[in-house]
């Protein structure tokens, strides 16, 4: 159990940090929400693998991991999009 929780935030930190590697630009995100959108994708990947059969192979699990790593792509897309949206000029004037 506590195996597998500690596997989970590894990589769920793995999975976040490739993704916003991989997305380009400047994502607005602390560490702890690439964490949390990692591990979402990584357990949403892992359960989707399970579904279709590509994950528990004898090798290492090629599909489930690219399969993770869209999801947390998306993920950052998504998260990073909606802070952008949030920003502004709060508190500011224009003229």
């Amino acid at each position: 159990m506590i195996g597998a929780i500690v596997s989970a935030i590894v990589i769920g930190a793995i999975v976040g940090a490739l993704a916003r590697l991989i997305l380009p630009g400047k994502q607005n995100m602390s560490l702890g929400l690439t964490l949390i959108v990692g591990i979402v994708a990584a357990l949403l990947g892992t359960l989707i693998a399970q579904m279709f059969g590509w994950a528990d192979t004898k090798g290492i699990d090629w599909l489930e991991h690219i399969l993770q790593l869209v999801l947390a792509v998306v993920g950052v897309a998504i998260v990073a999009g909606s802070a952008k949206g949030r920003g502004g000029t709060r508190g500011r004037t224009t003229t």
